[in-house]
């Protein structure tokens, strides 16, 4: 069974080197079968937020958030690579988030989280849980943490070390698991409305 999943990457710092991840982790989706979208913070250019994209009138939004609806609209789920600044994550990438809500219902999430140092942004991780429980999209219970995020991938998102195409497999393994029992679902219809949102 092949997917549409959206990659989210938060960092617009000049020297960031999380886009790294981002593009492995795309890269093992494509190997996988499915399609992949990047959305990127960076390219993306949201302004703090003021409205969120429900809050607009049809076709007043502006272009690049309707652009990113249409994205998550068709998505069977997300994974959300973060950096940690400060012990949480980036602030580009909660504002991406909170431009949205029920775009993300009623869809798996995965977290892959990096830092530049030795613990792989594991403490941001358990923040961005909270976040993405409360956006409707729960994530799974394993984590993609990359320690020294400059030293494990190339810059096009090549690996250093073979063991991360095993560890990204376990991974993606129980994220598809997940996307695959939700995207089922969805065609039933959800639990609060009881409608189907395919």
């Amino acid at each position: 069974m092949s997917y549409a999943l959206t990659v989210l990457y938060g960092s617009v710092r000049r020297d960031r080197q999380g886009i790294r991840a981002a593009r492995f982790i795309e890269q093992q989706i494509t190997a996988r079968g499915h399609t992949p979208t990047l959305i990127d913070a960076l390219e993306l250019d949201l302004p703090l937020l003021d409205r969120m994209y429900k809050e607009y009138e049809p076709g007043t939004a502006p272009a690049n958030l309707e652009s990113m609806a249409k994205v998550l609209k068709a998505s069977d789920g997300f994974i959300v690579v973060s950096g940690e600044y400060n012990h949480g994550i980036p602030p580009a990438l909660k504002n991406m988030l909170d431009h949205f809500l029920e775009e993300w219902l009623w869809r798996p999430s995965a977290i892959v989280c990096y830092s530049q140092g030795p613990f792989g942004g594991v403490r941001a991780a358990m923040q961005l849980r909270m976040t993405l429980a409360e956006l409707g999209m729960p994530s799974i219970s394993s984590l993609l943490p990359v320690p020294r995020v400059q030293d494990a991938f190339a810059e096009d998102g090549t690996p250093t070390d073979d063991a991360w195409h095993r560890r990204a497999g376990r991974f993606l393994d129980e994220f598809d698991w997940h996307v695959a029992a939700q995207k089922a679902q969805r065609t039933i219809g959800n639990p609060i409305k009881g409608h189907r949102n395919a």
